[in-house]
């Protein structure tokens, strides 16, 4: 469950840093708070540099970084301090996050957006589908089932 009385806002390299406390594991709740928090940021109060410190967590729920990335889409820089190793090792976090100078000793990421990511192959488009032909109609012609298999006969 969210700790709303637990959470702060600090700033640091000129962002506004959501502070979790001390948890380890965030469930929906306190991705529900987090989200609270950011939207009042950005939405409301017009902050254009935000960041999270995730310098406690080890697992957070897979909407997070989704959510992070919305924003950055709508031009907010975004930041996460301090992510320990499992949340580095994590696909969203190798993929769209690039290590940044700080001042405050903690390692400081920076949310990029990409086109595509490392794992994308070839040029965006330019490949078919596996399963794609280039017939008109990649359907062969199929003939009706007969009359007692089609669910109209059986009604008769």
């Amino acid at each position: 469950m969210a700790r709303k009385k637990r959470h702060s806002i600090d700033k640091r390299d000129g962002y506004l840093v959501v502070v979790m406390g001390d948890m380890e594991i965030w469930d929906g709740a306190d991705l529900a708070l987090l989200r609270e928090t950011l939207a009042g940021l950005v939405n409301a109060d017009k902050r254009v540099r935000v960041g999270v410190d995730l310098s406690t967590v080890k697992y957070i729920p897979s909407g997070f970084f989704g959510m992070l990335y919305d924003y950055a889409e709508r031009g907010t820089k975004v930041r996460v301090f301090g992510a320990l190793p499992h949340v580095r090792n994590m696909l969203w976090f190798r993929e769209f996050f690039e290590l940044q100078d700080s001042t405050d000793g903690l390692d400081t990421f920076q949310l990029c957006l990409r086109a595509q990511t490392s794992l994308s192959v070839g040029d965006p488009g330019s490949m078919k589908a596996p399963w794609a032909t280039d017939d008109e109609n990649p359907f062969p012609h199929l003939e009706p089932l007969p009359e007692r298999f089609q669910s109209v006969a059986a009604l008769r």
